[in-house]
């Protein structure tokens, strides 16, 4: 069994002026190892399934297992520290914490899993070094590109060593060069024991997964494999 996440009969609907079902019964099982795409218009749910898998949101009915475990939405403590610990999460806008260096806001993502200071230290520099950009550690997200704040997304979801990573259009508001960096880092993080899912526009990118998902009409549809 290599199946790292497993969504059973779940349904999500928002109210606004009048109720928006999003998911429909939706049963899925992600598997260790891969890459997985998520493509779809504009309000089909791609966002909203990244929430419900990063534990952010929760479903109407239905049930999320992670490791075999049961996801008990009602533990948010519990949840939180699952999320510090085995998920990496890398937006679309960086999110990164604007009175903080690269460097900070690397390995205070740690410190919240409760890590060694020390530790976390050492190693942000070593991601750093990684994504190419060891010489910028001390620079405010302000004096950073944009390119250059998603790799520090990066190696902050990649602090804490998670087996889940989720990118929620991680590449959507870059230049095409740029955004080919960005996801060749990303997918060289794929390792057997560690799940990637990433939501996109882009059917380039979308073509580069082990497995593409389309989300339409409240379900998930495998389009290859």
């Amino acid at each position: 069994m290599n199946n790292l996440i497993q969504l059973s009969n779940i349904n999500k609907s928002f109210e606004s002026l009048k109720k928006i079902k999003v998911f429909k019964k939706v049963s899925f099982k992600f598997k260790k190892g891969k890459i997985y795409s998520l493509i779809g218009p504009s309000g089909s749910g791609k966002s909203t399934l990244l929430n419900l898998l990063s534990l952010i949101d929760r479903p109407n009915s239905g049930s999320i297992t992670i490791e075999n475990k049961l996801i008990n939405f009602k533990d948010s403590n519990e949840n939180d520290i699952l999320r510090a610990k085995k998920i990496g999460i890398i937006y679309q806008q960086d999110n990164l914490l604007p009175d903080f260096t690269a460097f900070e806001n690397i390995y205070l993502a740690s410190l919240a899993a409760e890590k060694n200071k020390e530790e976390s230290m050492l190693k942000a520099q070593k991601l750093l070094k990684k994504v190419g950009l060891l010489n910028r550690s001390d620079h405010y997200p302000s004096q950073l590109s944009g390119g250059e704040k998603q790799r520090v997304s990066i190696a902050r979801a990649l602090i804490n060593d998670p087996e889940i990573i989720l990118a929620d259009e991680p590449t959507g508001s870059l230049d095409l060069e740029t955004a080919k960096q960005i996801f060749d880092i990303i997918k060289k993080q794929i390792n057997s024991n560690r799940l990637i899912i990433f939501a996109t526009h882009n059917r380039y990118f979308a073509n580069k997964s082990d497995f593409k998902l389309e989300i339409v009409d409240g379900s998930i549809k495998s389009i290859n494999g």
